[in-house]
């Protein structure tokens, strides 16, 4: 199972172009079909927009990073009594 992983995140760091990621991760699929039959199906389901990262190298690390900021003012305000409140104190965190 760790091999399968390992090589999952090999094609995704080694493709440049999707078409050649969309056939490395064919290869994968094959190999993955015996083990996690449902797996497999959902990454077959989501193919597409797997494949686009090959394309995009997009990630969501920056709406990640400012979601984990409201979370901290909510954590520190030990609740607002409105939502006005809480919006000025989102607002001023990220005037950084």
């Amino acid at each position: 199972m760790h091999g399968l992983k390992e090589q999952l995140r090999e094609i995704f760091e080694s493709n440049i172009n999707w078409l050649d990621g969309l056939l490395d991760l064919a290869e994968w699929l094959k190999k993955l079909a015996d083990l996690f039959p449902k797996s497999q199906g959902t990454i077959r389901r989501w193919l597409v927009e797997i494949t686009a990262d090959f394309e995009q190298r997009t990630t969501n690390g920056i709406v990640e990073g400012i979601n984990q900021k409201i979370k901290l003012v909510k954590r520190c305000g030990f609740g607002f009594r409105n939502i006005d409140n809480f919006e000025l104190r989102c607002l001023l965190a990220f005037q950084d």
